[in-house]
């Protein structure tokens, strides 16, 4: 078979059984990421064997990834973030704080090399909003203040598990460099602050210029340049290019409902995205994640990242009440695709196992799937 016949038979292998085993995922009431990381993994080396990740493909899920969290931008507008009241701040906070310091804790006594415990710890660190907030709206819950909490801390989450992200994608070499960690935590914060900030601005003197261009669609070309451009500039600063794509988003939600950008961006992020889960289940080294030590590592890691949140987010929220605190915890458990964000990019680097990929693969399942059912009981509860 020719290669461009073997590139067309992956994609649409990776596409269809993606989409298929998503949809098998939605009936049973579970996130539909679930299903695209299980077709990766029975069509990848450790199974089938019928994908092979290879530069194209590589390529595509990277698109995948950037478009995702673009359009997780464009639904976050810059001024939401400012009017969260302190409670959403404190459970943010302690719901990064807990669970890195935890999981760098376990897997720094557990020997492993300080790169890799501090890449566990980042991906214990993100809340994956999306699922969160599914529930919230199929239980008709969206309005209430706990609710709110809950989406503001996952947003502010996501921020600073971005930056945490960042900063440990400076570690390839493997070894911690405190004067670099600050520099690229100067530069991370900085960055994310200049767009937040002066970015809407920006958008809202020369959004309605370029919309009055001849070109059609001119305002989502512009929403695309905005997109890869910041992508590259991050790489460039040595951060991820996912931070870049996000922060592209952040600017432009203001104007994303009148200029249509997050309809126009979707239909490309729902084709481009489940490549990037494919794949991500095609990288999972079945023989390297069942040995005896990592699954107890595993384990380990599951009961920390889930734990983790339900103590500091628990106790961020505690004001409001118990019961709204352990619906809080709850909520900010799933780590879905941020966790397996982080994943990525620590095996792209070359800076973490195979067995070290899985544990997190397995970590962002195992809480992925934990939280939607338990937070459901709690909300039919009170």
């Amino acid at each position: 078979m020719p290669d461009s016949g073997k590139v067309l038979l992956e994609l649409f292998l990776m596409f269809s059984s993606g989409k298929l085993l998503a949809e098998v995922c939605e009936r049973l009431r579970q996130p539909a990421v679930l299903g695209e990381i299980l077709a990766g993994v029975l069509l990848g080396p450790s199974v089938l064997a019928l994908i092979h990740p290879g530069e194209m493909t590589r390529g595509l899920a990277e698109i995948g990834a950037i478009f995702l969290l673009f359009t997780v931008g464009l639904e976050t507008k810059p001024r939401e973030l400012f009017q969260v009241g302190g409670t959403a701040v404190l459970v943010a906070v302690l719901g990064v704080i807990v669970p890195f310091v935890l999981g760098f804790a376990y897997m720094e006594l557990s020997t492993h090399a300080p790169v890799e415990s501090v890449f566990v710890g980042a991906a214990m660190v993100a809340t994956s909003v999306g699922i969160t907030a599914r529930v919230l709206a199929d239980n008709g819950v969206l309005t209430t203040k706990m609710a709110r909490v809950i989406l503001g801390a996952a947003v502010l989450d996501d921020i600073l598990g971005l930056i945490v992200l960042a900063v440990v994608s400076s570690l390839a070499s493997g070894h911690v460099n405190y004067l670099q960690l600050g520099i690229v935590s100067g530069e991370a914060v900085g960055f994310t602050l200049l767009i937040i900030f002066l970015g809407p601005r920006i958008v809202r003197n020369v959004g309605p210029r370029v919309e009055r261009l001849r070109t059609r669609n001119s305002g989502f070309i512009l929403a695309v340049i905005l997109c890869l451009g910041l992508s590259l500039a991050s790489v460039y600063i040595g951060m991820a290019a996912i931070i870049g794509a996000f922060l592209a988003g952040l600017a432009l939600a203001e104007r994303s409902a009148e200029a249509h950008l997050y309809e126009n961006a979707r239909p490309i992020m729902e084709f481009t995205t489940p490549f990037f889960f494919v794949l991500l289940g095609a990288q999972m080294n079945l023989q390297a994640a069942v040995q005896p030590g990592v699954l107890a590592t595993a384990a380990v890691i599951c009961l920390l990242a889930i734990v983790s949140k339900l103590i500091g987010c628990g106790l961020g929220a505690l004001r409001l009440g118990w019961k709204p605190a352990l619906q809080i915890g709850v909520g900010m458990v799933p780590r879905g695709e941020v966790g397996l964000i982080v994943a990525a990019v620590g095996l792209g680097l070359h800076t973490i196992s195979d067995a070290i990929y899985g544990v997190v693969l397995l970590m962002s399942i195992v809480t992925t799937v934990f939280a939607p059912p338990l937070l459901r009981i709690l909300l039919k509860a009170q």
